[in-house]
């Protein structure tokens, strides 16, 4: 019996089994056959389980990976790039508590290194791109308290050669030269000033077309309070004595324009009568 039972195993499933066979032998051969389903069950589970596991743990560590790269590169645009130059000025109140050195070390520790460094008299001036402008000032002022630390970050004019020339193309080396003068003491006066370079690319179009005829890269205007800083940029092999004459080269307005902004500036303290713009050395 058991014999023709291994026979009906081999060449019927065992629901097929006849019922004369041995009960016993029947359920044996059952319950192995269960087992023998139950454990390949098991095991396509587990396989089916390491299979989503690995694919888990794939896109998990492709998401970190992605995460921990943005976090590193949101850190070096933070210290390489900020989003536009921003000028300092230091107006030194105690003789001998600066010099052009020393400031420069400082603010080399505490800032970016893409910055530049000018003077006039006791004015010394930070221009370049300073990732936390408002922290650079506080950590000066802390550092010179004898000293008047003024931020520049409102600019209220800006030519951009890329944005106004029909000819876009940058020069590959260029420096940057800065002036500063007052506003005149009238706040009318100050906001015809303001409404002006507001709407001059518009209702004075030939000004910006003077500066690209000249070369100009930029020409950036920041104020605080009455105070303004100019910044012209040209190319490295140029100077603004050979340029500037070409911003009114066959371009009339241009003279009616300088000669109208005469009366809404004003030399700072310490410059000569009758002097205005006055130009800070790079050192």
């Amino acid at each position: 019996m058991v014999t023709g039972v291994r026979f009906l195993w081999r060449h019927r499933p065992p629901w097929r089994i006849t019922l004369s066979a041995n009960p016993l032998v029947i359920f044996s051969i059952i319950f192995n056959y269960q087992n023998k389903i139950q454990t390949a069950y098991n095991t396509n589970v587990m396989r089916i389980c390491s299979l989503m596991l690995l694919v888990l743990i794939m896109f998990f560590g492709g998401c970190w990976e992605n995460a921990k790269s943005g976090i590193e590169n949101k850190s070096i645009n933070k210290e390489t790039v900020a989003e536009s130059p921003v000028i300092i000025e230091i107006i030194e109140g105690k003789t001998g508590e600066l010099n052009s050195d020393t400031l420069k070390q400082f603010i080399k520790q505490n800032s970016a290194d893409n910055i530049e460094f000018y003077q006039w008299n006791n004015h010394y001036v930070v221009f370049g791109n300073i990732s936390d402008a408002e922290t650079t000032t506080q950590q000066i002022i802390s550092k010179y308290p004898n000293s008047k630390v003024k931020l520049y970050d409102d600019m209220f004019y800006e030519f951009d050669k890329r944005k106004r020339c029909s000819d876009t193309t940058i020069a590959r080396e260029w420096n940057d030269i800065i002036l500063t003068a007052n506003m005149v003491n009238d706040t009318s006066l100050q906001n015809e000033y303001l409404e002006y370079h507001a709407t001059q690319f518009e209702k004075w179009s030939e000004v910006s077309k003077g500066f690209c005829n000249a070369e100009f890269q930029r020409l950036l205007v920041y104020k605080n309070g009455r105070q303004l800083m100019l910044v012209i940029t040209i190319p490295a092999h140029k100077t603004l004595d050979e340029l500037n004459p070409k911003t009114t080269e066959n371009n009339p307005r241009v003279d009616e324009w300088n000669s109208l902004m005469k009366k809404y500036q004003e030399g700072i303290e310490g410059t000569k009568k009758g002097e205005t713009w006055v130009f800070l050395e790079k050192r």
